[in-house]
């Protein structure tokens, strides 16, 4: 179920999406439950954090180049990147306080 409040990233536009600011990116698909269980919980997310920073989702069926560049193993992924580069991961569901509060550290730094 598409939304306006997330980007929708793949191979050919992720590199151009992320290299300015803050961008959380769910690295997800459609077959996983716990993906479908996090995506909720990041609308919520985007709701919070507003145009502060980016929330994106990747189907690794569809960004198979960029999952296997971060070496994702297990979904969902999240990362939170900062100008391009990754400066954190969680991996599993996350709930909407750990993302926004990781998102607003990093908006600090």
């Amino acid at each position: 179920m598409p939304s306006s409040k997330l980007l929708h990233l793949a191979d050919q536009n992720f590199d151009k999406a992320v290299t300015n600011g803050v961008v959380l990116v769910d690295l997800w698909a459609p077959w996983c439950a716990p993906c479908m269980m996090q995506g909720p919980i990041l609308e919520e997310v985007a709701d919070a954090i507003g145009d502060r920073a980016k929330i994106a989702k990747l189907n690794v069926d569809e960004g198979q180049m960029i999952a296997a560049r971060f070496g994702v193993q297990a979904i969902p992924t999240l990362l939170i990147l900062k100008n391009g580069a990754e400066v954190q991961r969680f991996v599993g569901v996350q709930g909407r306080e750990t993302l926004v509060s990781a998102i607003e550290d990093t908006l600090k730094a």
